[in-house]
């Protein structure tokens, strides 16, 4: 993880801030100190300290004087790089202890600091340790309330996806999985994850944000939508016949329909050709597939 360089000239602090910034000062080398040992419960305290004696800083009002307004602006800005450090250990001591105390410390984070920086990577290992120690019902309260602060987090767009899904709110998981795909096409590797970790997140992400809002869409007769999105999803899915099933007939539906709106005859085999793979694959979808694959091709016959 990254730590923050933290330094301030005493000289520009005036009265009790001297004091807090020399306290602060104390508390941070003390928590690199037990981020280093990995004592979980001494973190723990720190940042609770940290956190109280930075507000003290970042939260004084602004003077008037010009000449103080420099000094004062010096005070916050150290307050603050001290309140990310203290977050940022927390989260990386958290990640690295067992499930009870990586609640722990996550949840007394959320609580102390909810739009914490610290926190974006840590909602993924987050839920999977409640679901380790039989909390998973918590989760999706959890998410719904993190994704006000974080709206571009992979992780909590994917969860809530999905439990859209699982739930038929057709409308909600549709609009979830467009921002999922829109965050993944966005943002980088993170920092510090392998990239071949990142491509294997990404890539599950994407298949699950693509195959929802394709399909959705394919339901809801949205033809350019749902052949957009799971032409993006028909690689990502290749070797899950339970998904790939379903890509494909909705791709056959889609280009079926889009080849008669635009009169493409090379459109409606192609929608033939996806029908006839669905055919192949197991699902709810293969008769029908069957089906639609010959009257596709009969309609096909019948264009010039």
């Amino acid at each position: 993880m990254q730590f923050y360089t933290l330094s301030v000239a005493l000289a520009l602090l005036a009265g009790p801030a001297v004091a807090v910034a020399g306290d602060l000062e104390d508390a941070v080398q003390s928590m690199k100190d037990a981020v280093v040992k990995k004592d979980a419960a001494e973190v723990k305290k720190l940042a609770a300290s940290i956190h109280e004696m930075a507000c003290e800083l970042t939260e004084e009002a602004a003077p008037t004087d010009a000449e103080e307004k420099k000094a004062w602006q010096e005070r916050v800005n150290y307050g603050k790089s001290v309140m990310a450090y203290g977050e940022s250990a927390m989260v990386a001591t958290a990640l690295n202890s067992q499930p009870a105390v990586l609640i722990d410390l996550i949840s007394t984070l959320e609580t102390q600091n909810p739009k914490s920086k610290a926190l974006d990577e840590a909602y993924g290992p987050y839920f999977v340790a409640l679901n380790k120690i039989g909390s998973g019902a918590k989760i999706v309260g959890i998410a719904e309330k993190a994704l006000v602060n974080f709206p571009e987090n992979e992780d909590l767009l994917l969860l809530l996806t999905d439990n859209a899904v699982t739930k038929n709110q057709g409308d909600r998981a549709l609009a979830l999985s467009n921002r999922l795909v829109a965050s993944l096409t966005k943002h980088t590797k993170p920092e510090g994850m392998a990239a071949a970790d990142w491509d294997r997140k990404r890539n599950a992400a994407l298949q699950r944000g693509y195959y929802t809002a394709g399909v959705i869409s394919g339901q809801k007769g949205q033809w350019v939508a749902a052949d957009k999105n799971l032409r993006a999803a028909l690689p990502l899915v290749q070797g899950t016949p339970s998904m790939a099933g379903p890509t494909l007939f909705y791709l056959g539906m889609a280009n079926y329909e889009l080849g008669k709106m635009t009169l493409s005859k090379a459109r409606v085999l192609e929608a033939a050709k996806f029908s006839d793979q669905a055919a192949l694959l197991e699902s709810p979808f293969q008769d029908q597939a069957r089906h639609n694959a010959q009257v596709m091709k009969n309609d096909a016959a019948k264009m010039r």
